[in-house]
């Protein structure tokens, strides 16, 4: 298949283009990030309550930062996730008959499983054994980013859902022709990977651990949530963090000097080297979001003797404070955990916003508030013999997930009786 050519489908033209730059941004973000509030089509309640039970949008949409134009777009353009480093973007729009984009899909062609977050590294190794070709593979995903979001896009109304059903088709389509061993739909909202499963696709689960805002007025009205041994070791952990000398800064929008980028950035490159070997983001990928989403960006800056030298990137969204990337040139006891986890909670608290994601893995975020929660995933494989097998494991991985969920919920720092414990 050609960059531009179609995939035959009903009532539909769907294109693959190989970068953004081949779709305007104001028609990606119409089905990304489409802004519907006071905009409702002339319906009655009745259809607007099967077009809310379908996922047509029509009540609003909350952003998502990640699968903005503008996010995706820097990712392209600073060769942080190109062709050369293994990304070579397939993206699918759908098209009405006069052309009108209807729908998309942030999709890549991969040649290794690197910066997804979702490992299949070992389903890789048994095809390969087998005699098999596992890469390429289509990877439909956020680049780097472990956080949920839509990935089958489409604009509100109610064509949203065919159009969502197309461009599942057309995925599996795509595969095909790519010769392709699979899909992966990672980080799905819930009804997506439903979808997606009625498709064929097989489902996963995983876990994350998130803030939850309940209400909370301030960070001391969060601690009088917690078990009095929890409120405890917050307290001394937040004490212990901010030896004297070390303050932190809260920066966005015009904050966002291209100094203050050269100083994360040598924190990213220092832990991003420990951690990954090499790390996937390039300094020009920061200046570009700091330019085109300034005021969706928070750096989290810790400073001592007149010098930055630790921090956190987070990406705002309507409800969610989305943490990324850490890095720090000096070591200090629990700075980690003021940086990333408890000032992102205050943030969270003070701009009314309802959860904090705090990035992949990481069992210790429990104890500081964070509560385990399901990620989904979907996959298509094409070959049945590999297909049958990652069903048998799958299977068996979800329950593995649900119990292990479950489990850890009991260990949540909150008060058993709220009623009072002191």
């Amino acid at each position: 298949m050609t960059a531009s050519a179609p995939i035959a489908m009903t009532d539909l033209k769907i294109r693959v283009l190989p970068g953004l730059s081949g779709i305007p941004a104001a028609e990606w973000d119409a089905c990304a990030n489409p802004e519907v509030e006071g905009e409702l089509p002339e319906v009655s309640d009745q259809e607007l309550k099967v077009f809310d039970e379908n996922d047509c949008g029509l009540r609003g949409h909350l952003y998502n930062p990640f699968i903005s134009y503008d996010f995706l777009y820097a990712l392209e353009a600073s060769h942080s996730a190109v062709t050369r480093t293994g990304w070579r973007a397939q993206h699918l729009v759908a098209e009405d008959a006069q052309g009108r984009i209807l729908g998309a899909v942030p999709c890549y062609l991969k040649s290794h499983s690197q910066g997804e977050y979702v490992f299949d590294h070992g389903w890789a190794d048994a095809y390969e054994r087998a005699g098999g070709s596992y890469y390429p593979k289509l990877q439909v995903c956020v680049p780097f980013t472990p956080a949920t979001g839509a990935r089958l896009l489409a604009r509100p109304g109610p064509a949203a859902q065919p159009v969502k059903h197309a461009l599942a088709s057309a995925l599996i389509a795509l595969c095909d022709q790519r010769e392709a061993s699979s899909v992966h739909a990672t980080f799905l909202p819930e009804h997506e990977w439903r979808l997606l499963a009625a498709q064929g696709f097989l489902q996963r689960t995983d876990q994350q651990f998130h803030f939850e805002n309940n209400g909370y007025s301030t960070f001391e009205d969060f601690l009088s949530a917690l078990s009095s041994r929890k409120r405890k070791l917050i307290r001394r952990e937040r004490r212990e963090a901010l030896p004297e000398g070390v303050t932190v800064h809260c920066l966005t929008g015009t904050d966002l000097t291209e100094e203050i980028w050269d100083a994360f950035f040598a924190f990213y490159m220092e832990t991003g080297s420990r951690k990954w070997g090499r790390p996937y983001l390039t300094r020009a990928f920061f200046s570009l979001i700091g330019q085109s989403m300034p005021e969706r960006v928070l750096l989290i800056m810790a400073k001592r003797a007149g010098r930055w030298i630790a921090g956190a990137i987070n990406f705002i969204g309507s409800e969610t404070l989305f943490g990324r990337h850490w890095g720090a040139i000096e070591h200090h006891p629990f700075l980690h955990f003021e940086v990333c986890y408890y000032q992102a909670i205050e943030y969270a608290i003070a701009h009314g916003l309802k959860r904090v994601e705090a990035g992949a893995q990481g069992e210790h975020k429990l104890a500081r508030g964070y509560v385990p929660v399901t990620t989904y995933s979907a996959h298509y494989v094409a070959d049945p013999g590999l297909r049958r097998a990652i069903a048998d494991y799958l299977k068996r991985e979800r329950a593995h997930v649900a119990a292990a969920g479950e489990e850890l919920a009991a260990y949540a720092p909150f008060r058993k009786d709220m009623a009072g414990e002191e």
